[in-house]
């Protein structure tokens, strides 16, 4: 295991520590907590959204907490989720007399904490609403899908809804709208090394690709040879389309994201095949992200997200933010 840390039980909260360091303008613990991740701006009576999971997916989650998207993070270990109680104290500091709106990933911890949390809110009379993401297609039926890096359009849609000072119920029907309207596929070229473990947490073998794979490891759908870019572009379009059908005509967002430790070079490479094989369908693309914006520690390989739009998702997802992790103007 080659990474550059002091010890692995402190990877977490020696990654904070330089966070805080780096950025303590922008961003605050509370409580006496590192992994009690806070905005350090509030605004009178705006909702306050809060998101939490593991460390290991930078800049999900806690890189999108600042202007224009969310308030506040809870930070879990290494692919674990964060604690009821730490949800909890973010919600205290954060909530600014609009309510609090949470918002993560489908995964059973994740859903049993903050759970947890809005029980001990509605104790101190902190009102909220709850919505997970669960956009991952090759996981299973919607109910059970895993929430991955479509989660990011989510983020985009109730943050701008906050920002222009939307109630509790109008910010989280925002983030409904923009998840009914994602879906991703993504695939892994290679494992990666979680520092508590030491060593891979899956096995491929050389020249072979995992599509489906989920970002903490979980299998996926078939192990083979590695495809190229058109040809992932075409199987992974034909998946999000049958799930989501876009007529021609219709547009969309697309998200290219990278796991870890795919080159940028790359990721534009399937951005190209995949914004061509859209335009032979018809299909209209009115904004493109590509870069990293839900990662799996080193994990090589990326996923690809198209989100439905309309007028009002447009202008949510051109929305002007400003995190330390991630700029728009």
């Amino acid at each position: 295991m080659n990474k550059i840390i002091n010890a692995p039980e402190r990877y977490t909260d020696d990654m904070l520590k330089g966070i805080y360091a780096a950025h303590g303008d922008a961003v605050k613990y509370v409580d006496g907590d590192l992994r009690c991740y806070c905005t350090t701006q509030k605004v009178p009576g705006k909702v306050a959204i809060i998101t939490g999971g593991g460390t290991g997916h930078l800049p999900l989650f806690l890189g999108y907490v600042g202007e224009g998207l969310l308030d506040g993070c809870g930070v879990g270990g290494v692919f674990q989720s964060p604690s009821a109680e730490q949800i909890f104290n973010v919600s205290k500091e954060v909530h600014n007399g609009g309510g609090v709106l949470y918002l993560y990933g489908n995964y059973t911890g994740d859903i049993m904490n903050f759970d947890m949390a809005a029980e001990l809110c509605e104790l101190e009379g902190i009102e909220t609403r709850s919505i997970v993401g669960a956009d991952d297609v090759n996981s299973g039926a919607p109910e059970v899908r895993r929430g991955v890096a479509g989660i990011f359009f989510m983020y985009k849609a109730a943050g701008a809804k906050a920002a222009q000072m939307g109630s509790l119920d109008e910010v989280l029907a925002a983030a409904q709208k923009a998840k009914d309207a994602t879906r991703t596929v993504g695939f892994a070229l290679t494992p990666c090394v979680i520092p508590e473990v030491g060593h891979a947490n899956f096995t491929l073998q050389e020249s072979e690709m995992a599509m489906g794979m989920g970002i903490h490891g979980e299998p996926g759908i078939w192990n083979g040879p590695i495809k190229t870019s058109a040809e992932i572009a075409a199987e992974s379009l034909k998946t999000l389309l049958d799930d989501m059908p876009v007529a021609a005509g219709e547009e969309v967002a697309i998200l290219i994201n990278g796991l870890g430790a795919t080159s940028i070079e790359e990721l534009y490479i399937l951005s190209g095949d995949v914004t061509a094989q859209l335009a032979d369908r018809g299909v209209r693309v009115c904004r493109t992200f590509v870069g990293e914006y839900a990662t799996s520690m080193e994990m090589a390989g990326a996923s690809i997200s198209l989100c439905k739009v309309d007028e009002a998702l447009k202008g949510w997802l051109d929305y002007p933010v400003r995190t330390p992790f991630y700029t728009q103007k």
